[in-house]
């Protein structure tokens, strides 16, 4: 009795899953949101450091974002002393 039960159950289950799953895929639309695409993530500040045989520093900052490389330089300058 117990065995039928159980096999009762798991074939009923069989067939009413799927529908059931075949429903949510028909609610499901994919969008593409134009904003989410516009997002790019900010590069770095890229700086070639050098030392002359004098101990002076020379660098050159290269980047897409002007302000930053204007904050890497001013931070450069404070930390190395110069200027």
């Amino acid at each position: 009795m117990k065995y039928l039960c159980i096999i009762i159950i798991a074939l009923s289950l069989c067939f009413f899953l799927p529908s059931a799953n075949a429903a949510e895929k028909d609610n499901f639309q994919f969008k593409k949101q134009t904003e989410l695409q516009q997002i790019k993530p900010k590069k770095p500040v890229k700086i070639k450091l050098r030392r002359s045989a004098k101990d002076e520093y020379t660098w050159e900052l290269s980047g897409d974002d002007t302000d930053e490389i204007l904050r890497t330089d001013k931070k450069l300058r404070r930390m190395l002393n110069t200027r």
